[in-house]
């Protein structure tokens, strides 16, 4: 992971933003809300637009910052996500209301586990981006890698989970197993026979997956 001072250098460099969308940072900050760090999700930005994404599925919702961040840098994308919470449902519906990207996105209630067949109907997609309940993640790559279009790529978030997963002792046992899930995650995708799999350590560290031809 990068250190402190590199870390902003980087963010100083980083382009200007929409003024809603630094509006729902500071939303998320003071909400506690976890959301996609910027360099994090402006290296997501750049992974999609180099493949041209054009149908994206995204497995947590949130406020929708990083479906609104999507739609933005991909105005000829259209973008599903699932969310189950309600409170972020609300929000996330209030903050695509306001914003001019919010038209291209199909926003999902429910448990990702269960609403399926409503993400069945929109495939297939170009990439898929999992954010959402970090011990669901190889249940939730399992259930929906079959949506993928044969070029897609799947994209899932806080793989390195604040540089936790190399450290062994934590006196919370839910941080303890929230950590074993997380690595056990990354051990069977990287030796996952039917993707090539690359872990990039920038925001919360990333695991990019492509399908093996």
């Amino acid at each position: 992971m990068l250190n402190g001072e590199l870390h902003s250098y980087i963010e100083e460099l980083l382009p200007g933003r929409e003024p809603l969308f630094i509006e729902m940072e500071t939303y998320a900050k003071e909400n506690k809300v976890p959301i996609m760090e910027l360099v994090g999700i402006e290296a997501l930005l750049q992974l999609l637009r180099i493949q041209n994404s054009k149908k994206i599925l995204e497995v947590g919702t949130a406020i929708g910052y990083s479906a609104l961040r999507m739609a933005a840098a991909l105005p000829h994308s259209s973008i599903v996500t699932i969310e189950r919470d309600l409170e972020r449902i609300k929000v996330a519906e209030e903050y695509m209301v306001r914003s001019k990207h919010g038209g291209q996105i199909l926003l999902i209630k429910g448990d990702a586990l269960e609403v399926e067949e409503l993400v069945s109907v929109q495939a297939p997609y170009d990439a898929i981006f999992v954010d959402a309940a970090k011990g669901q993640y190889k249940k939730f790559f399992e259930l929906y890698a079959k949506y993928l279009n044969d070029d897609g790529i799947i994209i899932t978030d806080n793989v390195l989970f604040k540089g936790l997963v190399v450290q062994s002792d934590f006196e919370s046992k839910r941080i303890r197993n929230l950590v074993k899930k997380i690595d056990g995650f990354n051990q069977w995708l990287m030796n996952n026979d039917d993707y090539h799999t690359v872990i990039l350590p920038v925001g919360d560290g990333i695991a990019i997956s492509k399908k093996k031809r």
